[in-house]
């Protein structure tokens, strides 16, 4: 199979690129590099690899991109709250309206058959009751980041397409873990770092659940997808992640101090974060038998061997953000 992963070169794009390379397929990556192209390098000479660098929200990149493509997973994006905050407009472009216009070439396209898309279970604002939610749950988006990504999964699930033509939304859990291009601006990430390098933890709302889903984990439900039957992925929604893996920020506090005894940790008790959601996990387990292969305990033991091994030079290098 050929193909295209728009944000190839990203913390999620760069581990499925590979992944889908070890499987043998053809991959292209369209990626306009706003964080550097360090995460290709590895894999820049691959026979069955090709990057275009380029934007989504330009047309003519994108045709090229997607000539003669079997199958598009769509990572690009401002990712997360703060990034999308802090340039609002080029996040509406990118998120939406360049969304839009991929998916509508994709599915004009007399090539591309299968389009999947990364959403996000932050589009489940804050739950009610202290129960689980799962994909039939009301979508309650609280920042700029989500609202797109409900708005665009809204256009892609309600979309008429051509019959041949399969897509289907990705909501990931919280991503954690190592990558070719590493982020220190995610939860279990950022803890673990700071803990490893002697800093005192300072937790806002301890109290507040959210998944989280490792990172290779995320990667091979996007490759999971590609290789199902199209019925049952078909306009389809499916949730990524492990009901076991719902964490209060004080649970992460305490995996971390497993691995790290020494961390001091400092609680500081907090109401108004309106993102408070437990997911079940059950329909993309019991419908394409996606297991996770990673847990937080995982990721936490990943980092702290890189930050105690000084594998980066300084891992407090804002290049390590997406803000």
């Amino acid at each position: 199979m050929k193909i295209l992963i728009t944000g190839g070169a990203g913390y999620i794009g760069s581990v499925l690129t590979r992944q889908l390379l070890a499987k043998g397929h053809q991959v292209r990556v369209l990626d306009i590099l706003n964080f550097g192209g360090e995460s290709i390098l590895s894999i820049i000479n691959h026979s069955n690899f090709e990057f275009i660098k380029g934007d989504i929200r330009c047309k003519t990149d994108i045709l090229k991109a997607i000539e003669q493509i079997d199958a598009v997973v769509h990572l690009a994006a401002i990712v997360g709250d703060p990034a999308c905050a802090k340039q609002p407009e080029i996040a509406k472009e990118t998120n939406l309206v360049a969304s839009k216009m991929l998916f509508d070439l994709c599915n004009s396209s007399l090539t591309v058959k299968q389009f999947v898309f990364a959403s996000t279970c932050s589009n489940y604002g804050k739950m009610e009751g202290d129960g689980y939610i799962d994909e039939t749950a009301p979508l309650k988006p609280v920042s700029l980041y989500a609202e797109l990504k409900v708005a665009f999964e809204k256009y892609l699930l309600e979309s008429e397409t051509r019959p041949e033509f399969t897509p289907t939304a990705l909501r990931f859990a919280t991503v954690h873990g190592l990558s070719p291009r590493i982020r220190f601006d995610l939860t279990v990430n950022e803890f673990t770092r700071n803990a490893a390098l002697g800093k005192e933890l300072v937790i806002f709302g301890e109290q507040f659940w959210r998944p989280y889903c490792h990172v290779d984990d995320l990667a091979r439900a996007c490759a999971l997808v590609l290789e199902s039957d199209k019925k049952v992925v078909d306009h389809e929604v499916f949730g990524v992640g492990d009901t076991r893996e719902n964490y209060q920020k004080r649970m992460l506090a305490e995996e971390i101090k497993k691995v790290i005894p020494s961390v001091l940790i400092k609680y500081v008790h907090k109401d108004e974060d309106p993102r408070d959601y437990r997911v079940k996990f059950d329909k993309i387990s019991h419908r394409l038998g996606f297991k996770i292969s990673k847990t937080v305990p995982d990721g936490i033991r990943e980092i702290n061997f890189l930050i105690q091994n000084k594998i980066l030079c300084n891992p407090e290098n804002k290049i390590y953000s997406n803000t």
